[in-house]
């Protein structure tokens, strides 16, 4: 599963995106499944305002 997440503004989209990591966390936990490993993506993505 990719994870995606949206916001009316940068706050909400941070907040949706913590909660859809925590139901990715407790799917996986709750099917048996590891977690996958952290990464980083390279270069820092700009965000024009």
């Amino acid at each position: 599963m990719q994870p995606c997440t949206h916001g009316e503004t940068y706050e909400d989209a941070l907040k949706n995106a913590q909660e859809v990591l925590e139901m990715l966390i407790e799917s996986s936990l709750a099917d048996g499944e590891p977690l996958p490993e952290p990464k980083t993506l390279g270069n820092a993505i700009k965000v024009a305002l």
